[in-house]
């Protein structure tokens, strides 16, 4: 035992680690080495909003040589940080940075449903960022761009529209990616709605939203083929309609005199999908084209000499940290003597190998939870998604949290349908499933101290250097108080899955398996994240060989955007998996494990996401 003690604090050692040099590396990557001051602002908005941003300054611009500007957000269900590879390219060029939280995102105000585009909103806080950064003395306020992904280029475009209706136009260029640009007036003609301001657009051939073109047959366009459409051929001839006209193509910036000023306009067309365009270095580098050229960059860098991989990776060495902290230190905190009542009295070893009809269902019954699980998350988005209670404001969570919950529910059922087919009655007392009062109380502490020193960490790196810990779509940041209550709605919807799935990983499916002890895990594992792996294959390879996605054949099947939220589930279903095995073993508590995983995950779920009121 203590060999084992000794290792956990090790280990706990290492998590520590990991996180400071992860926070350190991403911060002097963000900050390109301290010659871009970093600030988190909050402030009061022309619509009456608190609104949160992260400022970028680069050294050269000042009073004296005020500098280009850049406001970029994110898209629907993000925050800002999401616009990470952009903000550390564009400001180490030179470019003043704001990357803003949309209004019900982040740290900013949350509104109401649907007031997000009203006027008086100002394209949800994009035009506001607008009008406060133009009036900054580092900033020259002749040059301003706007950029966002999704709807973040939906609030970019709306932006240009009001911009289109101010006594003195601010915006000098604006890059939408992956969403579209107004191609035609209220009298249905085509027109030029950024005048002669510099425009462009980064259309991913396999977008699950955007680019389609309604077709005379009454069917849509495939995105990959948005180029060729009249639409895209409209907005590279600058409003005109493109019939008769020269076909143009992608990658290529096109110019033409509009109101005396020279204007540009370019498609960006990179084979890849939605959420991949705020992870990928193609997409980067087209914006730097355009902003170079639009706005023209203080400092002549190549536009494939890009760093902000580095930060993408020192941010997923702060993960790895936190996956190693919530096993070393439940570890750890179990050896001391408030919480030694939690320690396994005695190695907690696999029981015997499988044999007849406990072999056979173990596999059917993970066949049986694969599926289910399949058919809940394709059949279920559209019905589930109407039941959301007026008092639950964020919609993804509340999908996913019931679609985990009725999984968790179905692995208890068929634990229990095990034990008739097969005849076998589990000692609940040796697997740990029969708990006491005052144990279980215990256990409860445990997790919330163990959780509140993973998000201890997060919230240290957001105060002393202005990162978080995060890969793509996963994601752990700092947020405000006013999540908690959220945080508290959704909780019991993630206890039901992974409070039971703890228990059948460990309690009923740990049993000698292979010749070594990690197979049992690695199987665990594998079923965990089965069905979302089989969703994801099923779903892009028919983006894929199509063009459309399975839900634009079969309505009730699927959906454009379920796809993306299964990317971080693939992750950390397995993860739970060996979270909990690790656990396990240490104490004999499956409790323990599956309340640490429910509380993150949770958290991970309501800070990352819209909240509508």
């Amino acid at each position: 035992m203590k060999k084992i003690k000794k290792s956990a604090k090790f280990w706990l050692c290492i998590a520590l680690a990991l996180c400071l040099i992860s926070a350190l590396g991403a911060s002097l990557i963000q900050s390109d080495f301290g010659r871009v001051t970093v600030k988190d602002l909050r402030f009061e908005t022309a619509s009456g909003h608190q609104m949160s941003a992260l400022l970028f300054v680069p050294d050269t611009a000042t009073a004296e040589n005020p500098a280009p500007t850049i406001i970029c957000s994110h898209g629907w269900y993000n925050n800002r940080e999401m616009q990470d590879l952009n903000y550390v390219e564009y400001a180490r060029r030179g470019f003043v940075v704001l990357s803003i939280d949309m209004y019900g995102h982040g740290n900013s105000d949350d509104l109401p449903a649907g007031d997000w585009w009203k006027p008086e909103n100002n394209a949800n806080g994009m035009y506001d960022a607008v009008q406060m950064m133009a009036g900054l003395p580092f900033v020259d306020a002749s040059r301003i761009g706007v950029t966002g992904h999704s709807n973040g280029a939906l609030a970019s475009r709306t932006a240009v529209l009001l911009d289109n209706e101010a006594e003195t136009p601010l915006i000098a260029a604006a890059l939408l990616v992956s969403n579209d640009a107004v191609y035609k007036n209220d009298e249905d003609q085509y027109y030029n709605m950024f005048g002669s301001r510099d425009a462009g657009i980064v259309a991913c051939q396999y977008d699950e939203f955007f680019h389609r073109v309604k077709q005379a047959d009454g069917s849509r366009s495939a995105p990959r083929d948005y180029i060729h459409q009249a639409t895209a051929q409209s907005f590279l001839h600058f409003g005109q309609d493109p019939t008769g006209l020269e076909a143009r193509s992608s990658y290529t910036l096109y110019k033409e005199n509009v109101d005396g000023q020279e204007a540009i306009r370019v498609i960006y067309n990179p084979e890849q999908i939605h959420p991949w365009a705020h992870f990928s270095g193609t997409v980067v580098a087209s914006s730097l084209e355009f902003f170079d050229n639009a706005l023209g960059a203080p400092k002549a860098i190549p536009y494939t000499s890009q760093v902000w991989q580095w930060k993408a990776a020192f941010n997923f060495l702060g993960l790895v940290g936190i996956a190693i902290l919530l096993v070393s230190l439940t570890k750890v905190l179990v050896g001391t003597k408030a919480f030694a009542g939690l320690k396994a009295d005695k190695e907690v070893l696999p029981a015997p190998a499988l044999s007849g009809k406990a072999k056979m269902w173990f596999w059917a019954s993970s066949a049986l939870a694969t599926i289910f699980s399949f058919c809940v998350y394709m059949f279920g988005y559209g019905p589930i998604g109407k039941m959301l209670p007026s008092f639950m404001h964020q919609s993804p969570p509340w999908f996913i949290g019931v679609w985990a919950a009725l999984c968790g529910l179905f692995g208890l059922l068929l634990v229990w349908i095990g034990s008739k087919v097969t005849g076998v009655k589990a000692d609940c007392q040796a697997n740990g499933v029969k708990i006491g009062g005052k144990k279980l109380g215990l256990t409860v502490l445990l997790a919330l101290i163990v959780v509140a020193a993973a998000y201890g960490l997060v919230f240290a790196a957001d105060f002393f250097f202005k990162t978080d810990f995060r890969l793509w779509v996963l994601t752990l940041k700092a947020f405000t108080v006013s999540k908690l209550p959220i945080i508290l709605c959704y909780l019991p919807l993630f206890l039901l899955y992974y409070v039971p799935n703890s228990i059948v990983v460990n309690s009923y499916n740990y049993f000698e398996m292979g010749k070594k002890p990690w197979v049992n895990t690695a199987v665990n594992a594998l079923f965990n994240a089965l069905a979302s792996a089989i969703m994801i294959v099923v779903m892009y390879s028919c983006f894929r060989i199509t063009g459309h996605l399975p839900n634009e054949f079969f309505p009730n099947f699927g959906g454009s955007i379920i796809g993306i939220w299964l990317f971080p589930v693939v992750v950390i279903l397995p993860l739970a998996a060996v979270v909990s095995r690790k656990i396990f073993k240490e104490t004999r508590n499956p409790y323990l494990a599956g309340i640490i995983m429910a509380v993150m995950v949770t958290i991970m779920s309501c800070t990352n996401t819209l909240t509508q009121l």
